[in-house]
């Protein structure tokens, strides 16, 4: 039998280029469909017009926190709606990552962000304590990290963690390539930027009971490392940040091995060598560590909205009952060094 004190996943939301919800956009994702297209006007250092995926949604004209904020405030309702649903009052804790500090989202971002999401969000559900961090690729599940800790430590019974990003600016879009990063013909190893927003609304499995909620999965464990050798760097990456990050993380998990695997890896070679190298320090512990999900090839790459997208992935394949197997491994790894995994489990998994 699972423990009281489980923490699981009670809702989910998802607001991508390939849909305004989770279902549409996990479905889109599993028929391998892709959003990537031309940007309307800008050009890359080839005189093409960039590749980028971007929210129909949002017109082009809404630039900086205010697009961010758009784009993030259905995909937190969206995870909210369960509790919103039960008929019972309860107040939550709002953990949000942004992108990492860069040209079109300067120092202070986040926080602004995060200000203005609160605003819009407190019309619905009453919000206490949370933060915010500029948490790059890594920040969403960065955050799911810190609402676990808050739970387990009855900070919070109720935690809304999640991310969002845009590199639809064109500051942010022009700086990408500058530094080579942008995909095109002429740069295969490049990314198609794009812009995104996930959320899980986390809780224990005695808070899930008593609120009369179905939980969705169970989270297995979380993890977090710092990898030195940065991308952008000199140096050269032998996966021991994301390594450690395994490592720990398999420490206190069950010894079954990994059904399905899930990450932020986006068409840069730096990513793909560092994978590598991690599985080689943790061996035995993946079913088949080759046989990975890259949804950046769908809805390209969606920097902090990365891991809480991946777990709507595995929340929406284990209600439609297409999922590999009881556990999912989901990975990102930010610019800046952090990395940070989230082992996932059927909501039944020990019942």
């Amino acid at each position: 039998m699972a423990k009281v004190d489980t923490i699981v996943v009670v809702g989910v939301g998802a607001r991508t280029p390939l849909g305004l919800d989770a279902p549409s956009s996990a479905a889109a994702v599993r028929a391998g469909l892709s959003a990537i297209q031309d940007h309307p006007y800008l050009t890359d250092r080839f005189g093409e017009l960039m590749k980028v995926t971007r929210d129909a949604g949002v017109a082009v004209e809404l630039q900086g926190a205010d697009r961010v904020v758009e784009i993030a405030l259905s995909a937190s309702l969206e995870a909210l709606r369960p509790l919103l649903g039960s008929g019972h009052p309860a107040t939550v804790s709002l953990i949000l990552s942004t992108g990492e500090p860069r040209p079109g989202q300067p120092e202070g971002f986040a926080a602004q962000v995060s200000g203005a999401l609160r605003k819009r969000l407190s019309q619905h559900v009453m919000l206490e304590g949370g933060g915010s961090t500029a948490g790059g690729h890594a920040g969403g599940l960065l955050a799911m990290h810190h609402a676990c800790k808050s739970l387990r430590e009855r900070k919070a019974r109720f935690c809304l963690a999640g991310g969002v990003d845009s590199y639809f600016d064109l500051e942010t879009l022009e700086w990408l390539d500058d530094n080579e990063q942008l995909h095109s013909e002429g740069n295969v190893f490049g990314f198609c930027p794009g812009e995104a927003a996930g959320f899980c609304l986390l809780t224990t499995l005695a808070t899930a009971r008593e609120f009369g909620l179905t939980p969705l999965l169970e989270i297995v464990g979380t993890s977090t490392a710092a990898e030195e050798n940065r991308i952008k760097t000199k140096t050269v990456v032998l996966g021991e940040g994301l390594g450690a990050a395994f490592r720990l993380l398999f420490a206190d998990a069950p010894i079954d091995p990994v059904d399905r695997i899930i990450c932020d890896m986006n068409g840069e070679r730096y990513r793909g060598n560092e994978y590598g190298f991690a599985v080689l320090r943790n061996p035995g512990r993946f079913k088949d560590a080759a046989d990975f999900e890259t949804p950046a090839d769908c809805w390209g790459d969606v920097g902090a909205a990365s891991g809480p997208l991946f777990v709507s992935l595995v929340a929406e394949a284990e209600a439609r009952n297409y999922q590999k197997g009881p556990l999912s491994l989901i990975w990102a790894g930010s610019e800046n060094g952090a990395r940070a995994t989230v082992l996932l489990g059927g909501p039944g998994r020990r019942s």
